[in-house]
């Protein structure tokens, strides 16, 4: 199956299903001396991983770490580092009333019809879990980008009709998030969110939102013309996020009710660095970076495992009511925070990457 690598110099391919024996990756092109912090990454792992709050699906997941490749004495060797989590809780019993049916607005039908053969056990493949390898190689990349004071914040802005007013500034740090279990700095609003979510859930439905995301500190200069522009490259990272259904960066769909002199960002000089007045470019310009906090959100569709029964097709054409059964989450927006961080981590360091490759002064 093609499509399951990302990057040009710092490459992610990841492998494995939701009910196989586990999800990893490889990453290659990882230069030799980077120190990695394994625990950051755990803690990364922990932020996406079910059972963390009664909020989150109750598979109950360790999503331990085991570095195959690539290390030595926690220092990366340039060769491939691979890695895997292994699968622990895996009911796929709870599949099996499903193995002839297409269950509604997943993927188990058009898998079906591209592959003549499809994992039901949780979607296989096309099961969130999978995003496990994108978490990792993200904590990786983010501990590079560190070094060069790259920075990357998201936060739940939104979910069902309950919405914080605008994006938050300052952009708030990692504790007032963590300590929402819906992960939104804004406390009135992460209550009122998180009693939507114990309501939607007694009711057997689902929930979707939005997940505001900063970049702060990346260099003017990356993106590459023409199809590789930065924001494009992040537009494609934030789409192959499962339940992922928009994306806009700066001011988005409502810059478009401006007027150009409403909407132009003015340049100016202070101290002699060139700057703007406003950002409403999102810190993006042609498609490369211009040194402003590149800034855009992400929007996530309602989970779509429901449990309400519901009428669908079997794999001979005929309807039939499909019984709710299994354990979900309401609401993903919240442990798909750290993965919008993590693809963001991947864009800008195989950016940063292939700028330096030939920016020899920045060497």
């Amino acid at each position: 199956m093609a499509g399951n690598s990302f990057g040009e110099l710092f490459r992610l391919t990841s492998f494995g299903e939701s009910h196989g024996k586990g999800i990893g990756g490889v990453i290659d092109g990882i230069p030799p001396g980077w120190f990695v912090d394994l625990e950051k990454i755990q803690q990364a792992l922990n932020r996406r991983r079910p059972g963390q709050s009664h909020l989150a699906s109750p598979r109950n997941e360790a999503d331990r770490l085991e570095i195959l490749s690539g290390l030595l004495d926690g220092v990366t060797t340039g060769t491939p580092l691979a890695f895997i989590v292994w699968n622990a809780d895996q009911n796929s019993l709870d599949y099996d009333h499903l193995k002839n049916l297409y269950r509604p607005s997943h993927a188990d039908y058009t898998y079906q019809q591209k592959y003549g053969i499809r994992d039901h056990r949780g979607g296989g493949r096309s099961s969130a879990r999978e995003t496990i390898a994108r978490v990792v190689a993200g904590a990786i990349a983010r501990q590079y980008l560190h070094k060069f004071g790259i920075e990357i914040t998201a936060y739940v802005g939104s979910i069902g009709s309950i919405e914080i007013p605008s994006p938050v500034y300052p952009v708030p740090d990692s504790i007032a998030i963590e300590q929402s279990l819906v992960r939104c700095p804004e406390p009135a609003y992460s209550d009122k969110m998180q009693k939507l979510i114990e309501k939607t859930k007694l009711e057997g439905d689902t929930l979707g939102g939005v997940i505001y995301c900063h970049l702060e500190g990346l260099p003017t200069g990356l993106g590459e013309p023409v199809f590789d522009k930065f924001h494009a490259d992040l537009g494609k990272a934030m789409l192959s996020i499962n339940a992922v259904k928009g994306f806009e960066y700066g001011s988005g769909f409502s810059g478009v009710k401006n007027k150009g002199s409403e909407e132009n960002d003015q340049f100016v000089s202070e101290a002699g660095r060139v700057t703007t007045l406003s950002n409403r470019s999102g810190g993006i310009q042609g498609g490369i970076t211009n040194g402003q906090e590149v800034y855009f959100k992400v929007a996530f569709k309602p989970v779509a495992t429901i449990m309400k029964d519901q009428i669908t097709v079997d794999k001979d054409g005929l309807e039939v009511e499909m019984k709710a059964k299994g354990r979900h989450d309401v609401c993903v927006v919240p442990r798909a925070v750290v993965i919008v961080e993590s693809m963001a981590a991947l864009v800008c360091v195989d950016h940063l990457l292939r700028h330096r490759a030939y920016q020899s002064h920045l060497v």
